[in-house]
């Protein structure tokens, strides 16, 4: 059984009330499972717990307050609902280093310096490639004040996009040697605003002569339009034949897409691969070679 629809699901529950009161029982009732049964799955496909998801994203939330607004510590720690100032400032420090104070002081000057404000997207964006079929029409780059987690996140967006074929991605490639005869789940968190296309992640194996071994581009479950942080997965074969595996995010036509916290992971066999099956397209033969027949007869 896939859970990958209930935990989006879930998520978009959490991103949209994080300034509420969200507890196990509050979102296990809303995904309809036990709390225990529920905590368990949680924590396997997103790999951290719910009360500990809730808490970053809180705090993710917050340093992008404390960097670009002039609200009071006192007041960002109310509103994502931490006890007191104390109770924030020591969860802060678990993700930061740092208390609120200190960050926001330190990163506000690291940020705003001019040489890096002079600095080109591509040279922040170390081991990303910028590819497609019209990338001139796109920008590619990193966002400090819109991220999941951490520090910051990397974007595409359209720019002079005029019609709809048009793409592009920002991909990395790496060898396929760790993984050979593996099955390999790759996650990560996006944020689109705008989409008229549709984006996602993409990952393909290929072999040493570049045929393409397994694929996928989520072209099945396409995310479209103005979507909150969520989780999504690709998961493929890695056959012992492989040599590259390639992945990315893809933005096709207009819009704004936003990706974060990517991951790697083994899988066994229990987890279903969401290859795209080519295959199935190909006639076993050529047929209305006449042009007689017509859909439906």
């Amino acid at each position: 059984m896939s859970y990958s629809p209930i935990i989006q699901k879930t998520i978009k529950y959490i991103e949209n009330n994080l300034q509420e009161d969200l507890t196990l029982e509050i979102i296990a009732r809303f995904a309809g499972f036990s709390k225990y049964h529920y905590h368990r799955i949680f924590q396997k496909e997103v790999g951290v717990s719910i009360s500990e998801y809730i808490r970053y994203r809180r705090i993710a939330n917050s340093a992008s307050l404390l960097l670009y607004t002039d609200q009071k510590i006192i007041d960002i720690a109310l509103f994502y609902r931490f006890e007191s100032q104390e109770s924030y400032t020591r969860s802060f420090k678990r993700y930061y280093n740092l208390p609120p104070g200190q960050y926001r002081q330190f990163m506000g000057k690291l940020i705003f310096k001019k040489e890096e404000m002079k600095m080109k997207n591509d040279q922040l964006l170390k081991g990303w490639q910028f590819s497609g079929s019209h990338p001139f029409n796109y920008q590619m780059g990193i966002d400090r004040e819109v991220f999941h987690q951490g520090k910051a996140s990397g974007f595409l967006k359209s720019v002079t996009v005029e019609e709809q074929g048009e793409f592009a991605t920002m991909m990395q490639q790496f060898k396929a040697d760790k993984y050979l005869g593996k099955r390999l789940k790759f996650s990560g968190f996006i944020k689109s605003e705008a989409v008229d296309g549709f984006c996602g992640f993409w990952m393909r194996v290929d072999d040493h002569l570049q045929d393409v071994l397994h694929f996928d581009n989520m072209s099945d479950r396409p995310i479209k339009g103005d979507n909150e942080w969520n989780l999504y997965s690709i998961v493929l074969d890695v056959p012992e034949n492989s040599a590259v595996i390639s992945f990315g995010i893809l933005l096709s036509g207009k819009g704004h897409v936003w990706v974060d916290g990517i991951t790697f992971e083994e899988v066994d066999s229990s987890i279903s691969t969401t290859n795209i099956d080519f295959s199935s397209e190909l006639l076993d033969e050529p047929i209305n070679l006449s042009f007689d027949e017509c859909e439906g007869e």
